[in-house]
């Protein structure tokens, strides 16, 4: 039977909402109420923004059973070494790591050209993977990525060992029919892609993100 997974990312993407910022006991309260709704998995923080996140993140996946703990992290050593130690109590624990693969991303944010952001991609899900077996990647920018490229990337996080790929609509720009055949191509196109969940990650800049992570299920 198919199972549809919930990734809840309230204790992180949440909290960039303008003043939803949370105190760690406020965190924790929630992580307790997402427990008890039985949340698949809690994206619990992102340790390296600050000191505070690393411990709340920490705190959380030391006290929290059920779900899987997730920290987030970019694709760097430090941001993946860091996140591992925060989540280190947790009994189900996953690293989330994240790279961008659009065009415009790839030449004014990351200034890396294709290649360089596929060698990034593999050596960092397999350094990641080094501390957990559950890893969580995202091409960031998914929806407005050149198709052949996107296909390349998540076929490269997978063979170095992503268990989910997580396909990202980064600035709320897509429009559903063209997100739901997005996840279809990329299901039909990305050899390997049957041994990873495939998780969508809809934002809400034009009123889209239900519609959006429906059309991707």
């Amino acid at each position: 039977m198919r199972k549809i997974k919930i990734f809840d990312t309230t204790l992180r993407d949440g909290e960039q909402s303008p003043g939803a910022t949370l105190t760690q006991q406020e965190k924790m309260k929630i992580a307790h109420q997402l427990a008890k709704l039985k949340v698949d998995i809690i994206e619990a923080g992102f340790p390296v923004a600050s000191p505070d996140d690393f411990k709340a993140v920490h705190a959380i996946a030391s006290e929290i059973k059920g779900p899987t703990i997730a920290a987030l992290s970019r694709a760097k050593k430090e941001d993946i070494d860091l996140a591992a130690r925060a989540i280190e109590p947790a009994k189900k624990s996953r690293i989330h790591t994240f790279l961008a693969t659009s065009s415009i991303h790839m030449k004014y944010k990351l200034k890396m050209t294709e290649k360089e952001v596929l060698e990034n991609i593999d050596r960092w899900v397999r350094h990641a993977k080094n501390y957990c077996e559950d890893v969580e990647f995202s091409p960031e920018d998914a929806s407005r990525s050149e198709k052949k490229f996107l296909f390349k990337a998540v076929e490269t996080a997978v063979y170095a060992g992503a268990t989910t790929i997580n396909i990202p609509d980064t600035v709320g720009y897509a429009q559903p029919n063209e997100f739901g055949i997005l996840i279809k191509e990329i299901i039909e196109n990305v050899p390997g892609i049957e041994n990873a969940t495939v998780s969508v990650h809809c934002h809400d800049d034009l009123g889209l993100a239900v519609a959006n992570s429906l059309e991707g299920n």
